[in-house]
């Protein structure tokens, strides 16, 4: 078989078998796409996948997601080999806070004494320069243990800093990154749905934008998305994120109708990043283990530190 894999395999029987003749563990980011994500060990978000690795005995890691998921994985799984199926599948959270424009940035405010605060959409070397790491879930958390008398950096994104801020009440300095797919949600896209379905609450991610947040009836992780809708009697929610989480919604809560908020531009959100990840290359990944995830130990080792804190910090 050639670079590309033969059209005429049927390809989530391949990856079954690959997955068992490499011992391998995979891995889906809420925001794959469906066939991904029914093909998958486990699926959710970033940190946690991670995690189901290392609990795993798995000596391979697929990690269907994005450059700073895979790279996470990583670095809590050092010894484990890890994959991504596209080489290319960034994100413009990471790419909008480079680990030497961060370094440059607390060199020339020294003074300020940084704590440093990084979302977990971010790279490894931004994490090794990071002293405590959060996701959406547990941002307002990590940031009421920092001592009161610390400056506050956090990067790199800051729709969901400044949300952080509304619910704590804290001043921090926002890194000006966000998050290209939910900023194309908007007050005016957000109002059309709900005139629609006047009934549906509007759940919201975070990374979303402060009028959006306004217009949302609860704004959370795409983890506790699962929670608040399988908890709230509505029949019908407006989900305002990427719509790989739109399928994820739907297995978990069958008997409810989920309507993808629309963005400016069209009627649902994909991420072009996430979408990079295809069957084919998950099968092609499985086969040739590569692309691979390789770190340099010092780094690995200084990322991993930041997110052994956070996760003591949320015991």
């Amino acid at each position: 078989m050639t670079a590309t894999a033969s059209t005429s395999i049927d390809l989530r029987t391949e990856i079954l078998r690959l997955k068992k003749e490499r011992n391998a563990v995979i891995l889906a980011h809420n925001y794959q796409m469906r066939e991904i994500q029914e093909v998958a060990d486990f699926v959710g978000d970033s940190l946690g996948l991670s995690y189901k690795a290392k609990e795993s005995k798995a000596d391979v890691i697929a990690f269907c997601g994005v450059h700073f998921m895979a790279e996470t994985a990583k670095i809590v799984n050092p010894s484990k080999i890890v994959v991504l199926p596209d080489k290319d599948a960034g994100c413009s959270l990471e790419q909008s806070c480079p680990g030497p424009a961060l370094a440059e940035y607390l060199r020339r405010h020294g003074d300020k004494n940084y704590y440093v605060i990084a979302y977990i959409n971010c790279s490894g070397d931004v994490k090794a320069l990071s002293d405590c790491i959060c996701t959406s879930g547990n941002a307002p958390k990590i940031v009421q243990s920092v001592p009161p008398d610390r400056n506050i950096l956090f990067v790199p994104d800051a729709n969901l800093g400044s949300w952080v801020m509304e619910q704590t009440g804290r001043k921090m300095d926002l890194w000006q990154g966000a998050c290209y797919v939910h900023v194309e949600f908007t007050r005016d896209s957000i109002l059309k749905i709900k005139e629609q379905y006047p009934d549906a609450p509007v759940v919201a991610h975070p990374e979303c934008t402060f009028a959006v947040r306004l217009l949302a009836d609860e704004v959370c992780s795409t983890e506790m998305m699962v929670h608040f809708c399988r908890s709230n009697p509505a029949k019908q929610f407006i989900i305002a994120t990427e719509s790989g989480m739109l399928h994820r919604l739907r297995r978990e809560c069958p008997e409810k109708e989920f309507i993808p908020g629309p963005t400016t531009h069209c009627a649902c959100a994909d991420c072009r990043y996430m979408k990079m990840n295809t069957m084919e290359k998950l099968y092609l990944a499985l086969r040739d283990l590569q692309p691979r995830v390789e770190m340099d130990e010092a780094i690995r080792a200084r990322a991993e530190k930041p997110i052994l804190h956070m996760l003591e910090l949320s015991r």
